[in-house]
C-alpha cells in the first residue's frame, strides 16, 4: 500500500521507475484527489513503468505486477483478496483513505503487508503504519530531505515505526521489496 498527497505524483514515478515488473507484487496507490477533477495518474505513471495500471473498481481481486488506483471520491479497503469500495462520507468532514486503506492491508495481508509513505502533507497514514508494523507488515518512509511536502513522512516517522527510510535516489539504487 502506498499513500502519497501533495508531491507524491514524482516520488512514486521514482519508486515504480525502477520497479521490476515482474515483482510479484501488487501496488495499491491511496492518493488525496481532487473530487473536481478527473485524474491523470494512470497516464502520467504508465510513462514510467509497464506494469498493467487499474483504476479500481468495486471488489476487483488484487493480482501480481499491478498497480491499482483509487478513484475519487472513494475509499478503499482490502479484504479477502479483493478491493472495496465505499462512497467517501463527506458529512463527516476530512477523511483519511490512506490509514483506512493501510488498517484493513495489515489486517488482511499481516507479515507479507508493506506500507510506503510518500511526500504529503498532514498525517494521513501514521495510524495506518502503526497497523502494518503491529501485524509484522514493513513500513517504508520516504526521507524528509526529498519529500516536496514533509508532514506525511514525517508523521510516519515520528512513530518510530518507520522500519526503512529512502530518498527519491535510493528508490532508484536499492532494491528494498
Amino acid at each position: 500500500g502506498i499513500g502519497a498527497s501533495a508531491g507524491g505524483l514524482e516520488s512514486l514515478e521514482s519508486l515504480l521507475k525502477h520497479m521490476p515488473t515482474n515483482s510479484g507484487m501488487a501496488f495499491v496507490v491511496i492518493q488525496h484527489l481532487s473530487p473536481d477533477f478527473k485524474s491523470m495518474m494512470s497516464e502520467l505513471l504508465a510513462r514510467d513503468t509497464s506494469m498493467r495500471i487499474v483504476v479500481v473498481e468495486d471488489r476487483v481481486r488484487v493480482e501480481a505486477n499491478t498497480i491499482y488506483l483509487i478513484p475519487p471520491r472513494k475509499e478503499m479497503i482490502i479484504a479477502e483478496g479483493c478491493l472495496h469500495l465505499s462512497e467517501k462520507d463527506v458529512s463527516r468532514g476530512f477523511t483519511l483513505p490512506i490509514d483506512h486503506f493501510l488498517e484493513s492491508l495489515g489486517r488482511e495481508l499481516g507479515e507479507a503487508s508493506i506500507a510506503i509513505i510518500l511526500s504529503g502533507s498532514g498525517s494521513d497514514g501514521t495510524r495506518g503504519i502503526a497497523e502494518v508494523s503491529r501485524r509484522g507488515g514493513l513500513v517504508i518512509s520516504e526521507s524528509l530531505d526529498t519529500a516536496r511536502f514533509d508532514g506525511m513522512p514525517s508523521s510516519a516517522q515520528a512513530t518510530g515505526l518507520v522500519d526503512l527510510v529512502l530518498s527519491k535516489k535510493e528508490f532508484k539504487t536499492r532494491t528494498v521489496l
